[in-house]
């Protein structure tokens, strides 16, 4: 039995042959579209102040049946897999038709990758090895240090399959696992008290994150984080030159740029850089890459969520705009080509075109090459959250582990740093960029217009010469 048969037509009453008909149907006078089938599995394991707090599990399916008309869309989406749904579903989606003859656009290419395996990570392992895992990672953390106050950690899985039916007959399927682990952990001296925190995941199963040598390490990275977050001394304020480590910290290049270069908001002339191809907006030497194709990542898929296959965008080349992210709609209405980037959350949701793993590409400078060139800055290893205007570029970055650096000497660690800046000029003052690149450990989630999905990025050490560096004391 075919995986999409059984998870979307032998467990309902929807028939193959009649589906594809609705389908064809109700997209017979629209410029694009198609139909979303998806089941969902997914699970949580909470373990918080000594205890699980939380073990849940939860099984989604549904549809989504999309008619694009210009630059109108007509979306209806219902979690009953029925006939009946899926007609009322194709009547709803015609109201955006104006009687004006429309092309089907061409179907997306085909592709044989594969990026991810096919097993079910939820099967892998028994439940009580999993609550069991919790346990031993609370233990362990305890033992490390007698500052441990408090240890929260927990383990996610997922996985998908999806089916997109195009008008006369064109399938595309797809199977997608994703897991995730991730530890908290809190230490304290006096009155003092600070956290670190450290995850890790990706499209596969549990094996590579729930082994000793694995949920160990993040374990140790934690603690680290948070030892050094007690020793923290209020972060100075002003403009100054800023290092950003390699690795999680590309989560700034993703918000104050990779947002910025997704093709709906460059339709609409409400990004920072509508207009610009060919332009120079980074600093010679910057290369910035939306690759989707990355093994196993976080952020990579076999197709994109209308059937595209992901792919290697190059965005900025050596300084110069060559490129936007693209879903299919934004693509052809500004006459490109899509990129692979149109995604959704799930059926409920119509998709837009969105980040995948989102990159800087390595330098030729030694990492202790650019801090010792630092005469007065901040070295910025890890970020928590941030926030960014699109049309404006202008971002604020909170640093959860940040350094003084000083006459190219790496100093304390400083706590309540903000970076703030605008993703059109801080890619200009990039001046130094690392050979040391990686990718961040899987633990990306990107929000838009209300969506998230998961995400990667990854960049090397770089210098930027100016940035406006916000502090606080407490």
């Amino acid at each position: 039995m075919a995986m999409s048969d059984s998870y979307f037509f032998s467990r309902t009453d929807l028939d193959r042959s009649r589906t594809q008909r609705i389908v064809d149907d109700a997209l017979s006078d629209a410029d694009d579209g198609e139909l979303y089938l998806e089941y969902a599995q997914s699970e949580a394991f909470i373990f918080d102040d000594n205890r699980l707090k939380t073990a849940s599990f939860n099984v989604d399916q549904g549809f989504g049946l999309r008619a694009v008309i210009g630059d109108s869309t007509g979306y209806a989406h219902a979690s009953e897999m029925s006939e009946a749904a899926l007609k009322r579903a194709g009547s709803a989606v015609q109201a955006v038709k104006t009687g004006k003859d429309a092309k089907f656009s061409d179907g997306p290419a085909r592709t044989n990758a594969r990026l991810y395996p096919d097993d079910n990570p939820l099967d892998e392992i028994p439940f009580e090895a999993k609550t069991k895992l919790l346990e031993e990672i609370n233990e362990y953390a305890r033992a490390s240090d007698n500052r441990v106050r408090q240890v929260s950690c927990s383990l996610t899985g997922e996985w998908s399959a999806v089916e997109i039916m195009r008008p006369g007959g064109e399938i595309i399927r797809d199977i997608r696992p994703l897991v995730r682990l991730n530890v908290s952990v809190t230490a304290g001296e006096g009155e003092r008290q600070e956290t670190g925190s450290f995850g890790a995941g990706g499209r596969s199963g549990y094996a590579a994150y729930v082994s000793p040598d694995a949920w160990q390490g993040q374990v140790d990275e934690a603690l680290r984080q948070a030892l050094v977050n007690l020793q923290a001394e209020p972060a100075p304020a002003g403009e100054m030159e800023v290092v950003l480590g390699p690795g999680w910290t590309g989560v700034l290049l993703h918000e104050a740029v990779g947002h910025g270069l997704e093709g709906d908001f460059n339709r609409k002339e409400t990004s920072a850089f509508a207009g610009r191809l060919g332009e120079r907006v980074a600093a010679p030497g910057v290369t910035v890459i939306d690759d989707g194709t990355i093994d196993g990542r976080r952020g990579s898929l076999t197709v994109d969520d209308e059937g595209t296959p992901t792919s290697r965008t190059v965005l900025i080349e050596d300084g110069i705009l060559k490129g936007y992210l693209q879903d299919r709609l934004n693509a052809r209405l500004m006459g490109m080509n899509p990129t692979g980037n149109g995604r959704r959350e799930s059926f409920a949701h119509n998709p837009m075109p969105r980040m995948t793993n989102t990159l800087m590409l390595a330098g030729d400078h030694d990492p202790e090459e650019i801090l010792k060139s630092v005469k007065d800055g901040i070295y910025a290893v890890n970020f928590s959250g941030g926030q960014v205007d699109i049309t404006s570029g202008k971002f604020v970055f909170n640093c959860t582990e940040a350094y003084r650096v000083q006459n190219g000497k790496v100093g304390a660690p400083i706590k309540n740093a903000a970076l703030i800046g605008d993703g059109p000029s801080v890619l200009t003052r990039v001046s130094m960029i690392g050979k040391d690149f990686s990718l961040d450990p899987g633990i990306g989630v990107c929000g838009k217009a209300g969506q998230g999905v998961p995400v990667g990025v990854g960049q090397p050490t770089i210098k930027i010469d100016r940035l406006t560096v916000g502090g606080a004391a407490g």
